[in-house]
């Protein structure tokens, strides 16, 4: 997924991104841990938080989508998968929690030849 293709009117676009992942916007904000507003009202779509949560979240799917072999498939590891040493929680909870880096780190360990 390529970001500039996901922006409109200078701002990630939650319906752009939701028809990316072949979802919707409320599935997406759950994920996020945002409420369902956050996606659909412009001045919630602008908010600084939902943009960075949004953000995070695409900087993720774009690291595992070659392992995973689709934007889909990395979306379903995102809000499925259960990270080992993180007591099962996924990278969707992480981030939620504010743990992005954590699954940067991860993530990062694993490209490196390490073990989860």
């Amino acid at each position: 997924m390529l970001f500039q293709e996901l922006v409109e009117n200078q701002v990630l676009s939650p319906a752009l991104i939701a028809a990316e992942l072949r979802t919707t916007r409320a599935d997406i904000a759950g994920t996020l841990g945002l409420g369902r507003d956050a996606l659909s009202r412009a001045s919630r779509i602008r908010a600084r938080k939902t943009q960075a949560r949004l953000r995070q979240m695409l900087k993720i799917l774009n690291r595992v989508e070659a392992e995973a072999g689709s934007p889909l498939a990395a979306y379903a590891w995102f809000r499925a998968e259960p990270l080992p040493g993180f007591g099962g929680a996924t990278a969707g909870l992480l981030l939620r929690e504010g743990r992005a880096d954590h699954v940067h780190a991860h993530l990062d360990r694993l490209a490196a030849g390490g073990y989860a």
